[in-house]
C-alpha cells in the first residue's frame, strides 16, 4: 500500500499561537507546513524564515512593503490556500471571522481559535470531549485556553461518572508576556462585569450537558491563568477516586506543592527544564495535594498556560477535519508523543 502523503497545513497569523502551531505541525510525522501568512515585516516572520517556513502575505496590499523590508515572499494568502489541505487561522480576534469567507470560497478546511464565536463554525473542539463529531467537517473552532482547561477537567470527572455541577473562579492574566509593555493592568484587579463569565457558556458549546458557571477577574501578571473550582459530585467519593479520574486524562498533569511547585512561575520554570519550546505547558497543571473532597463536594485548583494549552487541541483538530485519523485516542497519543506530553509525572518520579 502506498504511503499516505502528509497533511499540508497553512498557518495564517504568526503570533503567540501561530508560531506554536507551526512548530507543533512541523513536529508531526503525518503533517507538514505549507507556509505561514501574516501582514507584518518584523522579527516574527524573520524567525519563521529561519525555520524554513515559506512566507506569504495575508493581504495583497501588504506584499510590497513586506518585500521592501527584505522578506522573501512566496505569494499571497490565496496562493497559500492553493497548496494547503487545511488552514489554521491564528489572526487577532474578529479578523479570523472575516477570513472565513475566503476559506469557504476556496473550499479549504479551516480551524479558528477561541477568540471567535461558536456560531462562525457551528462546532467547537476539545479533543478528549468531542473529537469524533469533528471528523470530516469543513471547519471547527478550538476553544479558548480557559475553556479548554474547563472542558478537560470537567470531562474527566464526567467520564468517571462523578460530575453533577461545577462552579469556577478564574484569575486571568492581564496580557501576553511579549505585549506587556503595550498594556495590561497594574496595582488593581478587574472583575468581568457579568456572571457567568463567557467561559462557562463556551464550555457548553463543546458539551451542552455540562452544568457549569464561571466567574472571572483579570489580575496584574502575565505568566498564566489560575482556576479555583467547586464541584458537586454525583455521590460521595474519596480523594484517590477523584485523582484517578483526573489521571485518566493524558492532558492533566498532577503536580504538588510538596515538590516545590507552589506557584505558577515555578511550574513554568519546570517546563523550561524539561526542554519544552517556549516553556510550553500543554497540560492542565492541577495541584493534587491541594485537592480536597468532603462528602460529595470537590475543591481543586490548577494552572493554565494560555499560549500553549490549545496547541495539542489544534493538532488533533487538523487530523479530525481531514479525516486522516478517525480515532480520537490514536490522534491524541500521536500528538502527545510529538510534544512530550506526559513527561511531567515521569520527571516528578510518579510516571
Amino acid at each position: 500500500m502506498a504511503e499516505q502523503s502528509r497533511i499540508r497545513v497553512a498557518v495564517n497569523g504568526y503570533g503567540v499561537i501561530g508560531k506554536r502551531v507551526a512548530d507543533a505541525v512541523a513536529a508531526q510525522e503525518d503533517m507538514e507546513i505549507a507556509g505561514v501568512a501574516d501582514i507584518t515585516a518584523d522579527w516574527r516572520l524573520r524567525m519563521a524564515a529561519r525555520k524554513g517556513f515559506l512566507l506569504y502575505a495575508s493581504a495583497e496590499d501588504r506584499g510590497a512593503s513586506m518585500r521592501e523590508a527584505g522578506l522573501d515572499l512566496s505569494g499571497t494568502l490565496d496562493d497559500l490556500l492553493g497548496t494547503a489541505d487545511v488552514i489554521v487561522d491564528c489572526t487577532p480576534k474578529k479578523v479570523a471571522a472575516r477570513n472565513v469567507e475566503i476559506y469557504r470560497q476556496r473550499g479549504t478546511k479551516f480551524i479558528l481559535q477561541g477568540g471567535e464565536k461558536h456560531e462562525v463554525t457551528g462546532h467547537s473542539f476539545v479533543a478528549e470531549s468531542n473529537y469524533q463529531s469533528a471528523v470530516g467537517r469543513d471547519c471547527t473552532r478550538v476553544v479558548s485556553c480557559n475553556t479548554t482547561s474547563t472542558v478537560r477537567t470537567l470531562s474527566a470527572l464526567k467520564q468517571a461518572g462523578l460530575l453533577r455541577r461545577a462552579r469556577g473562579t478564574l484569575l486571568r492574566r492581564a496580557t501576553d508576556p511579549w505585549e506587556s509593555h503595550l498594556g495590561g493592568i497594574m496595582n488593581t484587579l478587574v472583575p468581568e462585569p457579568e456572571i457567568p463569565s463567557h467561559q462557562g457558556p463556551d464550555a457548553q458549546s463543546v458539551d451542552p450537558e455540562l452544568d457549569v458557571v464561571t466567574m472571572a477577574v483579570k489580575v496584574p501578571e502575565t505568566l498564566a491563568h489560575l482556576h479555583y473550582w467547586t464541584v458537586q459530585l454525583t455521590r460521595e467519593a474519596s480523594k484517590e477516586e477523584v485523582l484517578e479520574a483526573f489521571r485518566a486524562s493524558s492532558r492533566i498533569a498532577l503536580i504538588e506543592i510538596g515538590d516545590g511547585l507552589s506557584a505558577i512561575n515555578a511550574v513554568k520554570e519546570m517546563m523550561a527544564d524539561l526542554g519544552r519550546p517556549h516553556d510550553n505547558l500543554y497540560e492542565v497543571a492541577l495541584w493534587a495535594d491541594m485537592l480536597k473532597v468532603e462528602g460529595d463536594e470537590l475543591f481543586y485548583a490548577y494552572m493554565v498556560d494560555n499560549q500553549a494549552i490549545v496547541i495539542p487541541e489544534t493538532i488533533d483538530a487538523i487530523r479530525a477535519l481531514t479525516g486522516r485519523e478517525r480515532d480520537a485516542a490514536r490522534s491524541i497519543a500521536a500528538t502527545n508523543r510529538s510534544l512530550g506530553i506526559g513527561t511531567v509525572a515521569k520527571a516528578l518520579g510518579r510516571g
